[in-house]
């Protein structure tokens, strides 16, 4: 007669307790998942529920990271009663402070560039290497983003690709949005937008096409976009205002 197996008593608890470990490593992601859906419904301020894009927790044990639809952030209990506005720093010592915030913010809007097809941007492509792309939310109205295509050529010439997203200032009503619609409706983009900025020679045309000048006006406010020009760099950071060549070309590690 064979002899029936018997477990050890060591291994019996060795496997139960890891069998605990699964169940555990399983129901937390979800007891979490419901604390934070809870979470969201709490977040009402004077009656009305705030624009929750997203929740996720932060490096500090109870403090929950709120991103709103309008593209701005806040810190959060797990109450939703104490908010704290502004920006999470990592002390790394000799190291200095780390912009915790920043970071996360410059990839978000990486991986939202990632989404835009370049079909549908308005791209200054550099004649040999490319050695680094700046996108650059625009308005054919502001006179700083003129400022900045006049130097479109310079930039090219040291290996900077320029690619243009619209954004315009005034809103989806404005003559901004009216020119850059009729921009991205030309039959050449480039020579449209040439046109505008450096000749201030608006398209004859209407806008006749499905231009995406809505869809970018919403993913730059979505991004932080507050007026243009809002370039883009390529590690995700995002530098209000016109700059120069040649801060510009110094600031993406390009010598001349």
């Amino acid at each position: 007669m064979s002899k029936s197996f018997r477990r050890p008593q060591a291994l019996s608890r060795a496997i139960r307790l890891l069998s605990a470990g699964a169940m555990l490593t399983l129901v937390a992601p979800l007891a979490q998942a419901d604390a934070l859906d809870d979470l969201r419904d709490k977040l009402v301020v004077n009656g009305q529920p705030l624009p929750v894009e997203s929740l996720a927790s932060s490096p500090i044990d109870g403090l929950y990271e709120v991103r709103l639809t309008s593209g701005e952030s806040f810190f959060t209990d797990i109450d939703g009663k104490h908010l704290i506005v502004g920006e999470m720093y990592r002390n790394d010592g000799d190291k200095g402070l780390v912009n915790l915030s920043e970071q996360k913010a410059n990839g978000e809007r990486l991986k939202l560039l990632a989404e835009v097809s370049e079909d549908d941007m308005v791209i200054f492509r550099p004649a040999g290497e490319v050695k680094a792309v700046i996108s650059v939310f625009t308005d054919t109205t502001c006179p700083y983003c003129r400022k900045l295509h006049q130097e479109v050529p310079e930039l090219n010439a040291r290996g900077i690709e320029v690619r243009y997203l619209a954004f315009p200032r005034g809103g989806m009503r404005s003559q901004g949005a009216r020119e850059l619609a009729q921009v991205w409706c030309a039959e050449n983009r480039t020579e449209a937008m040439n046109q505008i900025k450096n000749e201030g020679e608006v398209p004859k045309q209407a806008a006749s096409c499905d231009a995406p000048v809505q869809s970018q006006y919403q993913l730059g406010t979505r991004m932080g976009v507050q007026g243009t020009p809002a370039i883009v760099m390529p590690d995700g950071q995002m530098v209000p205002g016109y700059l120069p060549v040649e801060r510009l070309a110094t600031m993406l590690g390009i010598d001349d």
